[in-house]
């Protein structure tokens, strides 16, 4: 790790060192993860003469895909065909594999339709509308309100908005915040969960160069997935899906990245940042680390235990990567020097306005406050953990479901709302099987963690205990539960509060412990912190807009963005970075090293090199703005066709988190050429490339 970090360093000093005064004045070129109701048309006409008409975005809107494990995707023919990343899909591939059929490693094609796979617990969401619902959630807080019943009443709101939406329209209803609170919207999705896999390459392919590659460039990757959307058993026919460029863009063209960006923190204030610097990040880090180290350990043991291990260990080094990137990023000279500015430049332009001032200046002090009050148990919220890698889990989301079906809607725990419960249900009944081995680890060295950091006196770490060291805690846990069988789960849930109070199942009884502390905990947050960070935050929104206008974008929340820029190299370790890849380049790699793992060409891609156009674009650079969640999003031209298909950042995008630059923060993506390339001449799949090319 440490040799990693030397690695990343210089690039992320260079980009610390660039860091803008954030909303003091006009945003960096390029920048911005932009909301459908407030695209920067004026700055796109400005720059680069094109501005999307209100159709164009409807198209894109209703094109672009959200997958519920946690990326992106598009429609891509009218028949419900869905684009997306192999490791977006990787979940599910692993879920439908076995230990004879490795659909991870070896890829999958389906021929026909008789031939795809059902996806076991696949939601993919589609934005039909969106609303401003700022005022109805302001208006439950009433003037003198005490700060912990006004995030009730907010919260109550919020519930009862959703709840009315989905009853009326039966889409899908979800509250998001904007700007810090600064505005509400109710987004509207139809939700897809008949989901079957249609294509995917070999992970060798689609993650080439492994570990050491990844969040670099020049990348040589085949990151691409399928899968087809259905209702009532039948493919969705669909008006809205990107027509395909077989050319792609050119360099210097410019590109827009519709798709669903998951959380940054550019609006974070000095405070916020200070926190997840010292406290946040290296805790995290250290999470991560440790659960690494013990899942490699478990894959170690065989093909067979390597094989269900696979997904977890690509993600959790993929997010230990990004995460150490970020941090480092924060550590660099100049960082919070930066920011600190900034921040004193906004809130010396409030202080100047006596109406602002009144209204405004004591934000950062409330949020600042709040922090201090969370520092001590930050320790405690990071390592009261449900020991188990999905067990422990499930059993307390039982738990509480039939808990929180007792109360009124609007005063249940986030997440057991009505508007939720459907979604909810989709993934605690999934079918994905369970691995008995690998909870056995995890549910040891969760256990053993906890003892280290918070001690065997700490009442949640005893609960879990119960008298027994971890391995024999690990053991009475997996020989006394079922709830590895999906029809136990439901039998507990559709039995309710009584059926869940008699069980025996060890699990339950463990979730039956912990699920009060859980909720001390989770009540403390509420009334202590979030009950004054989340007006404060508010507050600051609400003075952006004062002193800004509305001439920015919001923090990014897993929903609908738009990005935008142009197919660009950079200047990189002394020389050039080209703006794209090509398949000579893959070949080359391979060679250069011996064709040694991680840089091994899967059999397949060796056996088609004489029938490959070598010098097919791969992968490309774009200047788009983008953030983990982004993944599969679809990268295309200003006609709305695909050029390319997002994957990944570069090293130097890490601190994309907290701001942007576009001097060296690039997104890379597979080129569209590529993608027709590799289904044509590598895997047979003319059929499936010819309905994405419109030839059927």
């Amino acid at each position: 790790m440490k040799k990693l970090q030397e690695k990343w360093l210089p690039g992320l000093l260079l980009l610390a060192a660039a860091i803008i005064l954030l909303w003091s004045g006009p945003l960096a070129a390029d920048e911005g993860m932009w909301t459908l109701d407030n695209m920067p048309l004026k700055q796109l006409k400005e720059k680069y003469g094109f501005e999307p008409t209100p159709a164009w975005l409807e198209h894109i809107r209703l094109a672009s895909v959200r997958v519920g494990d946690g990326g992106s995707g598009s429609f891509v023919s009218p028949n419900g065909l869905v684009l997306t990343n192999h490791h977006v899909a990787l979940g599910q591939l692993q879920k439908v594999s076995s230990a004879q059929k490795n659909y991870v490693a070896d890829g999958f094609y389906a021929a026909t339709s008789a031939d795809e796979l059902p996806c076991p617990d696949l939601e993919l969401n589609v934005l039909i509308s969106m609303e401003n619902v700022t005022a109805k959630v302001l208006a439950a807080v009433k003037k003198g309100m005490d700060p912990v019943k006004a995030l009730e009443a907010k919260k109550a709101a919020i519930a009862e908005i959703e709840r009315l939406s989905l009853k009326k329209t039966g889409l899908r209803s979800d509250v998001v915040s904007l700007y810090q609170g600064g505005e509400y919207w109710l987004y509207r999705y139809k939700k897809y969960t008949e989901v079957k896999l249609v294509f995917a390459p070999e992970q060798q392919a689609a993650f080439y160069g492994g570990d050491p590659d990844n969040f670099t460039y020049p990348r040589h990757d085949l990151d691409m997935a399928l899968f087809r959307a259905y209702e009532k058993g039948k493919p969705v026919q669909v008006a809205h899906y990107l027509k395909w460029s077989a050319q792609g863009a050119a360099d210097g063209e410019l590109v827009f990245i519709p798709g669903h960006p998951g959380s940054t923190n550019r609006l974070m204030t000095l405070a916020q940042l200070r926190f997840q610097r010292e406290f946040a990040y290296p805790l995290r880090l250290k999470v991560m680390k440790r659960m690494l180290e013990v899942i490699k350990k478990y894959g170690a043991r065989g093909p067979e235990e390597m094989r269900q291990a696979a997904g977890m260990i690509f993600g959790i080094e993929n997010g230990l990567k990004a995460s150490s990137g970020e941090y480092d990023g924060m550590m660099a000279p100049g960082f919070m020097k930066k920011k600190a500015a900034a921040e004193a430049e906004f809130r010396k332009l409030i202080n100047e306005n006596p109406q602002w001032q009144a209204e405004y200046a004591d934000a950062w002090k409330q949020i600042a406050g709040a922090i201090e009050k969370l520092k001590p148990r930050q320790k405690e919220f990071s390592f009261r953990r449900v020991p188990g890698q999905r067990l422990g889990g499930i059993a307390l989301q039982i738990v509480q479901l039939v808990a929180e079906l007792q109360k009124p809607d609007g005063k249940r725990l986030d997440g057991y709302h009505t508007s939720q419960l459907d979604s909810l249900r989709f993934r605690l009944f999934s079918p994905a099987p369970i691995y008995p081995g690998m909870e056995e680890v995890m549910i040891v060295d969760t256990l053993k963690q906890m003892i280290e950091e918070l001690g065997g006196n700490d009442p949640y770490v005893k609960a879990c205990l119960d008298g027994r060291t971890p391995e024999e805690a690990a053991k009475a846990l997996l020989a006394g539960t079922k709830l590895a069988d999906p029809a136990v789960r439901k039998a507990l849930v559709d039995g309710g509060d009584k059926a869940v109070a008699a069980s025996t199942d060890s699990f339950i009884v463990l979730a039956r412990k912990l699920d009060p502390m859980v909720r001390e905990m989770r009540k403390w947050q509420e009334d202590e912190i979030e009950s004054v960070t989340r007006p404060a935050g508010e507050k600051i929104g609400q003075a952006r807009f004062a002193a800004y206008g509305k001439n920015a974008y919001p923090d990014a929340t897993f929903t609908l963005r738009v990005s935008y820029g142009t197919v660009k190299g950079y200047p990189m370790n002394g020389t050039l970075a080209p703006s794209k890849t090509t398949f000579y380049g893959l070949f080359d790699r391979a060679f250069s090293f011996d064709n040694k793992f991680p840089f091994n060409l899967p059999r397949r891609i060796a056996d088609a090199r004489e029938r490959i156009d070598l010098a097919t674009p791969l992968n490309f650079v774009c200047t788009g703005d983008i953030i983990g969640g982004n993944s599969g999003s679809p990268v295309v031209n200003a006609a709305g066709e695909v050029v390319g298909l997002v994957f990944d950042g570069n090293i130097e995008s890490f601190v994309g988190r907290f701001f942007y630059d576009d001097t060296a923060n690039r997104t890379v993506s597979v080129h569209s050429a590529a993608i027709i390339e590799a289904m044509k001449k590598i895997y047979g799949a003319e059929k499936l490339a010819q309905e994405i090319l419109g030839q059927k």
